[in-house]
């Protein structure tokens, strides 16, 4: 075989490869192994004992909005998979924003935290855009998306917590339940 075969053969296979659809039914593995998602957990659980430890003030100067972390596990398995999604979607979302909130609070303070909570609340951040991008390989965006249009979604249950140690606590809890029983529940459906 030329070397005038050997490119038109690899510009075949590229065009083949480019323009075929990508496996339905199936979600990423990276987003299903449990491993990834027990490192978040980790760093929030973590970012939690630091907080309750530490000796500095950990008091915010307001009261930030958080989801509720809640399970009721019999509603909860009785719930369509796009209700849990929309559940957890909108949670992560407000989980964010108030990250984000507490983060411009610490920073605004008159008190300088330590570099220890700084790197806490970055890794937050960083860990919840992760957990964002993941959920979005999923498809959770999407199964929140519809389910937001119908008319039978239910209001995020939300309270308000005015310390980062409350904040964490929160943040932790999230991941270790809703976060991984869905996460769990839609890698199941796409094993079939």
């Amino acid at each position: 075989m030329g070397a005038h075969e050997r490119s038109a053969l690899q510009l075949l296979t590229f065009l083949l490869l480019a323009l075929s659809p990508p496996a339905l039914g199936s979600p990423p593995r990276l987003v299903c192994d449990s491993r990834v998602l027990e490192r978040y957990i980790l760093e929030a659980k973590e970012a939690e004992n630091v907080t309750l430890g530490s000796a500095e003030d950990c008091s915010l100067r307001e009261n930030i909005t958080v989801p509720d972390t809640k399970v009721n596990f019999y509603a909860w398995n009785r719930m369509e998979i796009s209700q849990q999604a929309m559940e957890v979607w909108q949670g992560l979302a407000l989980l964010s924003e108030a990250i984000l909130q507490g983060q411009a609070l610490l920073v605004n303070s008159s008190q300088q935290p330590s570099q220890s909570l700084r790197l806490h609340v970055d890794k937050a951040i960083s860990g919840l855009r992760s957990l964002t991008s993941l959920l979005r390989m999923l498809g959770a965006q999407k199964e929140a998306t519809s389910m937001a249009d119908a008319a039978s979604a239910a209001p995020l249950r939300t309270f308000t917590v005015d310390t980062l140690c409350k904040l964490f606590r929160v943040y932790s809890n999230f991941l270790r339940g809703k976060l991984k029983l869905y996460t769990a529940e839609a890698c199941r459906r796409g094993d079939r």
